[in-house]
This record gives structure tokens, C-alpha cells and sequence, in this order.
């Protein structure tokens, strides 16, 4: 097979996807010379990439995902002809090269659950292309830095499960596709999508920020490419240029403090946020009622307070929201897409009330409502009787009291006071004596 693969001077695909290869990536690779798509996923390869492939000008696809390669990635730093780069799923270690994040010509960068460690490049080209940042399950600590919001094209970026810290960066408000869609056919691309000669490869989509790269190369011309998406169990299926309109952010599982920049409210074009266990205080920003394409929601376990803005309402593609676990308090909302959201979005939240999580609101939090005649005429009943008990009891005590105080003060009167209480004292004695004994 080595022999074949050396004398093929002219390959341009290379596929040795989901075998069982072992050992380190041959160093001879780096002689085919028009290379275009090296596909090696889900075997056992270890050991490190070659920096033979810095020599493969004509290189645009590297899928080496799911193996078992470690070491660092100082050898793949200077893939200039790169578009698309898939590893995750390995144990690649160390800092992430700032010569990817500065490459102009890179479209998607996927490094997810690997064990890369450090802060995230600040050294980021302005006229990146990028469309795809998937760092999700790695150890990069630190700030998420302001020059990642410089992406324009920027559409899907998942920075979970790391242990990324300090508040939130409100530049991240700027990103210019998730503000509005762009319009952008300079690259050809589609979100995963690529073409090979018309003929177009499968993406692969699983919850809420996880892109698969292509799982195959279909022989079937004009085929359509389509992906799968899966939001909180539930799958959603789109086909073709439709993935050039999805945008997505997750920022959950990380060590975010402070308070939500207002300015994430501004990204209307934004389909999925997720900013789950992570630290993060203050109130839901009212400006989220501007997320009108917002389908996925996800503020769950952190340490927000207050009320959920009424303003949300108006997110009429909002299928799925979650804030339980924080310190919410007040009326949920039960109007719109929110009656059909059960007590899981609401769970860990004691202060907050509401018929569909079964906890009454008292007077002073519920939401105003318009009762019924009947229902009406019964509440002033019942505040009525409350009043008039209340004034009875102080009226007696009063009445108890000034006669004490009179008999006290005045001895004439206090005598007249013992007088009439003997009298009545003889007169019971005599009524029971004659009309009761003597019957």
C-alpha cells in the first residue's frame, strides 16, 4: 500500500477515515505535492502532525480527528493554504499556534476536547475569515480576548468547558454576523460544507455548539449537503445554504464573573446562546428581548438575580430556555412561547412563582390580572371580616381598660361600681333560689 501511495504523484484526496491505522502519521505525506484533502479520522495515529504538511502548498482540508495524537502543534503553525482544520478529539497538548489564528486563508479551526492549555492568541489576523472556532474541552484559562470580536465573518464559536474567567467581554456585541446576517460568497463555503468537483460532503451537527466535520465523500453528483443539529434532545434537520445563516455562542462551563454585557442583546442574527455554569451575576439584561432570531436560551446555573424581563416575550422563535439554579425571583413569565416551558427551565429557583411551576405568587408579586365578579366580592368579604374582628377586639380592650381606669380614679363612682355588682350578685341568687331549687 506504501508503495502505491508514493508512486500516485498526482493525488489530490487522500481518505483513511474510521480504519484501525496506528503509529505516527507517515512523514512522507509531505511529497504529494497537490495534495487537497487529507481525511485520516477515527483511527488509533499518534505521535504528532508532521511538518512535512507545511510543504503542501495546495493543502485545504486536514481531518485527523479522533485518534490518539499528542505532543504539541508547533509543527502545524505555518498551514497557509489551509481552509478547514478538524482534530479534535485527540490529546494535542500545549499552547494554541498564534500562526492559525493569524491565517487569513482559514475558515474553520477545530480543536475541541484535546488538553491545549494557556490563553487564547490575541495575535488575531483583522482580516480573518474565520467562520468556525471550536476550542470547547480543553484547559485555556484567562480572558476571552477583545480581538476575537474583530472576526466579521465569525458564526459559530464555542469556547465551553475550559476554565476561562474575568466578566464576559461586551465587544463581543460587535461581531458583525451575529448582529446581521452577511451576505458572503467569496469562499465558497458552508458552514462544514465543501465542494469537491459537485460533488458535496455531510456535516454532522450534535447539541448545542457541536460541529462534526464531513463524515464522507458521497459519490453521487449534485447530492446536496445537509446537517444535523441537536438542541436539548431534540434534532433539527437543514439542507444546504441554509447552514450559511446559523450562528451560535457558547460560553458555558467556564468561570465567567460579573454581570451579562447588555451588548450580547444587540446580536440579532444569533440562533443558540448558551452561558450556563459559570459565575455570572446581576440581572437578565432587558436587551435580550432584541435576540429575535434567538431559538435555543441557556443562563442556567449561575448567580442571577431579580425578575425574568417581561420584554422576552417577544422572542417568537425562543424554543428552548433555561434559567434554572440562580436566584431569580418574581412571576415567570406564562404568555407566548413561555406557556409551553415546564418547571425544568425554572428548577432551583425559590423565589420564583407562577402557575406553571405550581408555586403561588403572593398579592404583591403576581402579575396583574382582571378577577371575576364573584371572585371579586369574595376577597372584599374576606378583608372585611379581617377588619371588623380587628376592630372589635381593640374596641373591648379599650372599653375594659377605660373602666378600670375610671373605678380607680373616682372612689364614689367605684362604690356604685360594687353596689350594682352586689345587687345583681343578690338579685341572681333570689331568681335562682325561688325559680330553680323550690320548683
Amino acid at each position: 500500500m506504501t508503495n502505491g501511495l508514493l508512486s500516485s504523484n498526482s493525488l489530490e484526496v487522500l481518505n483513511v477515515s474510521n480504519n484501525m491505522l496506528s503509529g505516527d502519521i507517515p512523514h512522507w505525506i509531505g511529497n504529494f505535492s497537490v495534495l487537497s484533502f487529507l481525511l485520516m479520522s477515527e483511527n488509533y495515529l499518534q505521535g504528532n502532525i508532521p511538518v512535512q504538511l507545511n510543504n503542501l502548498e495546495s493543502l485545504e482540508f486536514i481531518n485527523i480527528s479522533e485518534n490518539l495524537l499528542s505532543e504539541s502543534m508547533i509543527s502545524s503553525s505555518n498551514l497557509s493554504s489551509v481552509k478547514h482544520i478538524y482534530l479534535h478529539n485527540n490529546a494535542i497538548n500545549g499552547l494554541i499556534p498564534i500562526a492559525l489564528l493569524r491565517n487569513s486563508t482559514l475558515l474553520t479551526l477545530d480543536l475541541r476536547d484535546n488538553e491545549l492549555f494557556g490563553k487564547i492568541p490575541h495575535q488575531i489576523n483583522e482580516l480573518s475569515n474565520l467562520h468556525i472556532l471550536l476550542l470547547r474541552g480543553n484547559y485555556l484559562q484567562g480572558r476571552i480576548p477583545n480581538q476575537l470580536c474583530q472576526i466579521r465573518k465569525l458564526r459559530i464559536m464555542d469556547l465551553s468547558h475550559n476554565i476561562l474567567n474575568e466578566p464576559i467581554p461586551s465587544c463581543l456585541g460587535n461581531v458583525s454576523f451575529w448582529r446581521k446576517a452577511i451576505d458572503d460568497d467569496s469562499s465558497g463555503y458552508n458552514l462544514g460544507l465543501y465542494m469537491i468537483d459537485g460533488d458535496s460532503t455531510v456535516t454532522y451537527y450534535n447539541s448545542t455548539l457541536d460541529l462534526q466535520p464531513p463524515l464522507e465523500l458521497n459519490a453521487i453528483v449534485d447530492q446536496p449537503a445537509d446537517a444535523e443539529f441537536m438542541t436539548k434532545n431534540r434534532y433539527e434537520f437543514f439542507i444546504g445554504s441554509i447552514l450559511n445563516y446559523i450562528a451560535r455562542l457558547d460560553l458555558s462551563n467556564n468561570e465567567f464573573s460579573g454581570e451579562i454585557p447588555w451588548e450580547i442583546g444587540q446580536l440579532q442574527n444569533i440562533r443558540a446562546l448558551n452561558l450556563s455554569n459559570n459565575l455570572l451575576s446581576g440581572v437578565i439584561p432587558e436587551s435580550f428581548s432584541n435576540l429575535k432570531m434567538i431559538e435555543s436560551l441557556d443562563l442556567s446555573r449561575n448567580k442571577l438575580s431579580g425578575r425574568i424581563p417581561p420584554q422576552l416575550t417577544d422572542l417568537n422563535f425562543l424554543s428552548n430556555f433555561n434559567v434554572s439554579y440562580n436566584n431569580l425571583s418574581g412571576p415567570i413569565l406564562d404568555k407566548e412561547q413561555f406557556a409551553t416551558f415546564d418547571d425544568s427551565s425554572y428548577n432551583g429557583n425559590s423565589a420564583l412563582c407562577g402557575s406553571m411551576i405550581k408555586r403561588k405568587c403572593s398579592s404583591a408579586l403576581a402579575p396583574p390580572a382582571t378577577p371575576t365578579r364573584g371572585g371579586e366580592d369574595e376577597g372584599d368579604s374576606v378583608i372585611d371580616m379581617v377588619a371588623l374582628r380587628w376592630s372589635f377586639a381593640a374596641s373591648y380592650v379599650s372599653v375594659i381598660l377605660g373602666l378600670f381606669a375610671a373605678l380607680w380614679i373616682n372612689s364614689y363612682w367605684r362604690k356604685l361600681w360594687f353596689y350594682f355588682v352586689d345587687k345583681c350578685i343578690d338579685t341572681c341568687y333570689y331568681w335562682l333560689f325561688k325559680y330553680v331549687f323550690h320548683r
